[in-house]
């Protein structure tokens, strides 16, 4: 295929359903914010190596980035809004019920604000700016030359070394982290985790293979990681809404403390399991690092 052909459909795809997700925000439909907060993460994925304009590759990353850092924020509050859920439905004995209707109440107020301040009309211009984008590439020259076909495999290997990059990174996050429960370098870990696992997705649609074993790997490290991190945002909340009760009141002071304890136990469990699963990240890293290498033979070849 072109490599001009293939970068229209690559950018084609995220921006459609980025596109669709901006509707169903208008619609007040909850799930559409955090698929457009994927969708917007996404597209920064491809945008650089679409071989556009220099500016507007920075421009539309730096707003799309901050689609991202908006729109995420509400999609914090909704996650910490369902764990709340979760912990109720768990009809747990420690009698945290109490504990559990203020913190909703005060983070569905703070969602509520977010929400009221998200930049619909910024969000319609981003997604009127991808499409024509978009049309801009469906109307390049794709007939399949040699020069095309040097350009679709230089595109290629930069999009492999990416993964490599990130791979080493990753890698590095992990080895920092230990095997010791510290919540700022497993945090360090996910966020590597989330940038390797868009670098391998980007790389296997490429390859026209949407769903491959090292994906599904990431996957759920990323979820097991993503989950973790919640809970312990969670607890910081809790410690928050412990610090700003006015009267002092220790009966809810002392829940609220049984809550924490009950939560940390919880992230010592998910620490566990991802340990247990430590070595097959470490493995995805290291069949990644050879990637550059492989792709330069392909290359000469």
């Amino acid at each position: 295929m072109p490599v001009s052909k293939q970068r229209y459909d690559l950018l084609h795809k995220r921006s459609e359903q980025f596109t669709r997700m901006v509707h169903g925000l208008d619609g007040g439909d909850v799930r559409a914010l955090h698929r457009a907060r994927v969708s917007s993460r996404r597209l920064r994925e491809v945008l650089p190596i679409l071989q556009l304009d220099g500016d507007v590759t920075r421009k539309l990353s730096r707003r799309l980035r901050k689609v991202t850092r908006r729109l995420g924020r509400v999609r914090n509050l909704d996650v910490l809004l369902l764990l709340i859920d979760e912990l109720r439905d768990a009809d747990r004995p420690d009698g945290h019920g109490v504990s559990l209707e203020r913190l909703a109440t005060v983070l569905s107020e703070e969602r509520e604000r977010l929400v009221a301040k998200l930049p619909m009309a910024e969000l319609h211009r981003v997604a009127g700016k991808l499409d024509k984008i978009g049309r801009q590439l469906n109307a390049a020259d794709r007939s399949a030359s040699a020069r095309d076909g040097n350009r679709a495999r230089s595109w290629r290997w930069a999009v492999e070394a990416r993964v490599a990059r990130r791979g080493a990174r990753f890698a590095a996050a992990i080895e920092d982290a230990g095997a010791v429960y510290l919540p700022e370098r497993l945090h360090a870990v996910r966020i590597a985790l989330k940038k390797m696992r868009y670098a391998v997705e980007l790389s296997a649609d490429i390859a026209g293979q949407p769903t491959t074993p090292e994906l599904r790997t990431l996957k759920r490290g990323q979820d097991l990681l993503g989950r973790l991190h919640d809970v312990q945002v969670l607890i910081d909340r809790v410690r928050q809404l412990q610090a700003s009760l006015t009267p002092p009141d220790i009966a809810v002071w002392r829940e609220l403390d049984a809550l924490v304890t009950s939560l940390e136990d919880e992230c010592r469990r998910l620490h566990a399991r991802y340990m247990r699963g430590r070595a097959a990240l470490l493995a995805i890293c290291d069949r990644d690092a050879a990637r550059p290498a492989a792709a330069v033979r392909r290359r000469a070849g």
